[in-house]
């Protein structure tokens, strides 16, 4: 049985998880970017709210993946939750826009949604949870002795 000093320690990621994390946790934010550029190219920028918030996405994902490319390995974890939030947080608005519109504005099923859903499903699973699972342990120590 582990000691509870070992128990609560928090893990070391080798750093070929680290630039793992890095390099596919970029890609799928900048894949997630390009997508919300290029629609908004194709029209999306003449709707009302969704327009402004397909460029705000476009430019946040190509942020996001400088950060996640450039954060310092200490701070790696908590670029990678906000990353992660960031996608989620697009995916959700899909799924309104799809279902009971978002802003007025209902999305049909076809061209790049499913793509889509992919890119910012997998983006989450991988920035959130490569940054939950970093973070996770530390927190809990830091809980366990104040």
């Amino acid at each position: 049985m582990p000691s509870t000093e070992t128990a609560t320690r928090p893990t070391t990621t080798s750093p070929t998880v680290h630039w793992a994390v890095r390099i596919v946790g970029a890609a799928l934010l900048l894949a997630m970017g390009l997508i919300h550029l290029k629609l908004w190219n194709d029209g999306y920028r003449d709707v009302q709210w969704i327009g402004p918030l397909f460029m705000a996405n476009a430019v946040l994902g190509g942020l996001g993946a400088v950060a996640v490319l450039g954060a310092p390995s200490r701070r790696l974890p908590w670029v990678a939750v906000l990353g992660g939030l960031l996608e989620i947080g697009t995916l959700l608005g899909l799924v309104l826009s799809l279902t009971v519109g978002l802003f007025g504005f209902h999305e049909t099923w076809g061209g790049l949604v499913l793509p889509t859903i992919l890119v910012e499903a997998a983006g989450f699973l991988v920035l959130f949870g490569y940054g939950a699972s970093a973070l996770l342990p530390g927190l809990r120590e830091r809980r366990a002795f104040s």
